[in-house]
């Protein structure tokens, strides 16, 4: 039986993040212009593990990236993501990081 969090999340949150797909990884290269980090230099292991930990300790850029998913969802669809929000908030970071990792 599947979850009521990993429904809502393939639901919704998965095809969220692919129509803003290229809106996300825009933000997360200007987070490296803007910190002046020279992304090309680290290895692909390397840069990996900087978009995780990017993501995961600094709160505003993480806060940010969920407000922009968030801001896609119906409001009948938010009353369910509140009562689900700290799990789907871990789902959405998860898939965010995937994404970004896999793409840049």
């Amino acid at each position: 039986m599947i979850s009521a969090e990993e429904n809502f999340q393939n639901e919704f949150l998965r095809p969220i993040l692919k129509e803003q797909n290229e809106l996300l990884i825009a933000v997360f290269k200007q987070y490296l212009v803007k910190h002046k980090v020279v992304f090309e230099k680290y290895s692909p292991e390397d840069q990996a593990n900087y978009i995780e930990n990017t993501i995961k300790k600094d709160a505003q850029l993480r806060n940010y990236f969920v407000g922009m998913i968030i801001g896609k969802l119906s409001v009948e669809q938010y009353k369910d993501y509140i009562s689900m929000e700290t799990e789907l908030n871990r789902r959405i970071i998860t898939m965010l990081v995937k994404r970004l990792q896999s793409q840049l």
